[in-house]
């Protein structure tokens, strides 16, 4: 199985992501900061300093998953339990994120979110760490089947 490749680029479009995010909400917070833009009453500067946090935050989460694969593809080997989680945590990010900008922004961002999530979900299946996967792997440690020894063999 092509685990690296996955890896590789699910970590590039986290990453491009994240420069995205966080590009986004510069320039966010720059039009809410040279327009004295206020919602609610609430003060302006309040607003684009908490845009400007939000988007490097964000930006930097998706950053820390996009080393994490990319980590994972250099070493060739699964993430660790906590990095593992992480990457859970942000394909759930990335479904709750696209179903809301189905509303905001359209279709075409839903889409990009969705391809996003999906490679998430492949990199995490392919480096899968699940008990029958190493059993297999114990059984015939030299063996390489049809599917390249990365997947358990169907019974």
């Amino acid at each position: 199985m092509a685990r690296r490749p996955v890896a590789v680029v699910t970590a590039v479009a986290l990453i491009v992501e994240a420069a995205g995010i966080a590009l986004l909400n510069w320039i966010l917070g720059l039009v809410v900061d040279r327009q004295q833009m206020s919602l609610g009453g609430l003060d302006p500067d309040a607003m684009s300093i908490g845009t400007w946090a939000a988007g490097g935050l964000f930006g930097l989460y998706l950053l820390l998953c996009g080393l994490v694969l990319l980590r994972a593809a250099v070493r060739d080997r699964a993430p660790g339990r906590l990095a593992r989680i992480l990457l859970i945590t942000c394909a759930v990010v990335h479904g709750l994120v696209g179903a809301f900008s189905v509303g905001l922004v359209g279709w075409a961002a839903f889409a990009v979110l969705m391809v996003v999530l999906g490679l998430i979900v492949w990199s995490l299946l392919v480096y899968d760490e699940s008990p029958v996967a190493a059993e297999s792997g114990a059984a015939a440690p030299g063996a390489t089947g049809a599917q390249g020894g990365d997947a358990p063999h169907p019974a």
